[in-house]
């Protein structure tokens, strides 16, 4: 079936077309039909698959709809997503769908002046794409009005809930009226968004896509054994190896962010860092640039991780393995997206074993072992341009040399 075939508008048609949408992906086939005839759906799809074009085209098309028959203003769609990169993301999807449809959509999040968002607000927006905690201080400012809303939508919710976002999702809850239709986009699902989910939704249509395999079959995964102390050399080699590759570095931290970009500064390789000490301003426009690939190599902790849309990653590097295994999906969903291969690579230290086999009981499979000789391994350390690790490299020279001077010796 292709997007031309279904019931909604000729200006959406004509949009997705422009975007070289054709046809739907398994999330979409399956999850329009029931949101355009206003059925609750509970949706469980691995991350890439386009679950977002999946809530946005009938939301846009019944909202469309609605407005040629003289539907009164106000919000009609309230979108909650738990991170700053996310809600911009999902808005740009609203609004290139949108485009000539008269649909309205805008994007409100933490960390930034509030007043340019109230007037956009104020101007008449009909999609409202917003962080719980943003939108709850505009709620009780008075600046939002939810009364209208006929669709509410959760995506990544169970990150919302990590987040600690529960107390603003359920007193949001309360302004929202209860004849409403309901969706819950997410790529896992864990007993506590199962109970919130059920709290909200009336019979849903449950769609569960991929529920054996949670990431995308296009990805080859890799692991190799590298010591803590040693990423940084095999970071650099893989860069230097694959220099028009646009790679997405994940750490734990964002100390470790910061020493790991330093580190890439030593050897003279350019890279970004986006966490969440950043200002919302500059990680906006540090994404940008790494999308558009101005940047080739951009480090991040798993503030990126969920559901950001990112053209043509080549590489995810899991340079820490991390600690909440349901990430490494959301990670290494970065690449491969849509019918692209990708790679996703694993540092794994010994320290981190226990890490990888939670991983891979997760995955319901081992990862690739990417065996490198001892002799490989060596050569790496010893040729980094890191000073840093140049000292390895002397006492290894001068230990050689203390034992064929003591070799001469006996002879």
């Amino acid at each position: 079936m292709k997007f031309e075939d279904y019931s909604i508008s000729f200006e959406i048609k004509k949009n997705l077309a422009k975007q070289d949408f054709r046809r739907p992906t398994d999330i979409q086939f399956k999850a329009i039909p029931p949101i355009l005839k206003g059925e609750d759906v509970l949706a469980i799809a691995q991350t890439g698959t386009g679950k977002t074009a999946a809530f946005a085209i009938p939301v846009i098309h019944k909202i469309q709809r609605a407005k040629k028959v003289g539907r009164a203003d106000g919000i009609k769609c309230l979108v909650m997503a738990p991170t700053h990169e996310l809600v911009q993301q999902i808005t740009e999807v609203f609004k290139s769908i949108a485009q000539n449809t008269g649909v309205k959509s805008t994007g409100i999040i933490g960390g930034v002046e509030q007043a340019p968002q109230i007037d956009e607000l104020q101007s008449g927006v009909d999609i409202l794409v917003a962080t719980p905690g943003r939108l709850f201080d505009l709620v009780s400012q008075g600046y939002i009005n939810l009364h209208r809303v006929d669709t509410l939508i959760l995506d990544e919710a169970d990150y919302m809930l990590d987040l600690g976002f529960i107390k603003d999702i359920n007193d949001l809850i309360r302004f929202l009226p209860k004849k409403r239709q309901t969706l819950f986009f997410s790529a896992t699902i864990n007993p506590k968004i199962k109970k919130l989910a059920y709290s909200l939704v009336s019979r849903p249509i449950r769609i569960q896509v991929s529920p054996k395999d949670p990431v995308a079959k296009n990805i080859e995964h890799k692991v190799a054994y590298i010591e803590m102390d040693d990423k940084r050399a095999f970071l650099e080699r893989l860069v230097d190896e694959n220099p028009e590759s646009k790679i997405l570095v994940f750490v734990r931290t964002k100390v470790r962010a910061e020493r790991v970009k330093k580190a890439m500064e030593r050897v003279k390789i350019e890279s970004e860092t986006i966490h969440s000490d950043k200002e919302q301003e500059e990680r906006t426009i540090t994404l940008d640039r790494f999308k558009r690939g101005y940047v080739k190599l951009l480090i991040t902790t798993d503030v990126s991780a969920r559901g950001i849309d990112i053209p043509n990653v080549d590489f995810v590097v899991n340079y820490d393995l991390p600690e909440v295994v349901e990430n490494y999906v959301h990670r290494v969903g970065r690449t491969g997206r849509g019918s692209k291969k990708g790679q996703a690579i694993s540092f794994s230290s010994s320290d981190e074993k226990d890490l990888l086999a939670e991983i891979e009981t997760f995955l319901g499979k081992e990862i690739t072992v990417l065996e490198i000789e001892r002799n490989a391994y060596r050569e790496t350390l010893d040729f980094t341009k890191d000073t840093d690790n140049n000292w390895k490299k002397l006492l290894r020279d001068n230990e050689k040399e203390l034992r064929n001077f003591k070799a001469k010796k006996k002879k």
